[in-house]
């Protein structure tokens, strides 16, 4: 099945907005953010498609509670103040089969800066409840400084505890409207 126009919707229980960082420079800790909502919108050219996506902040899950309270504060998200993190695509150059890069605006703690997402794999079926999917995984890298993100501890061996680099990993299921 080839990827049509329309509305597609994600689908919270088939989707994954997940991150990567590193901790004290020799391990990734991996977490995911359990609340949000989307859509994307196909154009019959994809380049006129549209997405936008918001993100609850508070919805963090890195399976540690005391290191999901601590990312919750003001050290990190400081959820209280910044309670959602959005994005909305600017540019798709995704061909027929789905594969390119998205560019949007990243708004994390009230600052928003231009990401590309490389799309690497995209595809459509029709799931047994005669709904037709839309699914892909988009990658990407920020800087969690430029969103002014800054908590840090230095470590006695050299190095930082928190990398800088956050790569956000997605793995989407949407399902046309």
């Amino acid at each position: 099945m080839t990827i049509t126009a329309g509305t597609y919707a994600l689908d919270a229980a088939h989707t994954t907005i997940g991150f990567v960082a590193r901790h004290a420079m020799i391990t990734k800790v991996r977490g995911n953010f359990n609340e949000f909502e989307g859509t994307l919108t196909v154009g019959e050219n994809i380049a006129d498609s549209a997405a936008t996506a918001t993100v609850k902040t508070a919805s963090i899950d890195t399976k540690n509670a005391d290191r999901d309270a601590h990312v919750k504060g003001e050290d990190f998200f400081d959820v209280e103040k910044f309670p959602e993190m959005t994005f909305t695509a600017t540019k798709f150059d995704v061909n027929e089969a789905g594969e390119g890069t998205v560019t949007g605006d990243l708004t994390i703690k009230g600052t928003t800066k231009s990401v590309d997402f490389k799309v690497d794999e995209a595809g459509v079926a029709e799931d047994p409840f005669g709904n037709t999917r839309l699914g892909f995984e988009a990658k990407t890298s920020i800087n969690r400084l430029d969103f002014g993100i800054d908590f840090n501890a230095p470590l006695k061996t050299g190095g930082v505890l928190v990398s800088e680099e956050i790569k956000i990993e997605l793995e989407v299921s949407a399902i046309k409207q």
